[in-house]
């Protein structure tokens, strides 16, 4: 049986951000282009991100998008 690896959600790779979020992987690298937060190495922290994707949603919704 393969030995699975733990993912840290505090450091992980556009792919596997996209894979704990069910969502494409183009989305998450779009979103990186358009500002998301990275870690220094360029890893993304899940909490940071969807703290991003929530405020991106509110300025939406209030149209300042």
């Amino acid at each position: 049986m393969a030995e699975r690896k733990a993912l840290n959600p505090m450091a992980l790779t556009a792919e596997e951000a996209a894979r704990m979020l069910d969502i494409p992987r183009e989305w998450v690298e779009e979103d990186l282009e358009a500002g998301a937060p990275r870690n220094p190495d360029g890893t993304i922290n899940l909490v940071h991100y969807a703290a991003w994707l929530n405020l991106k949603l509110r300025e939406d919704d209030r149209g300042e998008a």
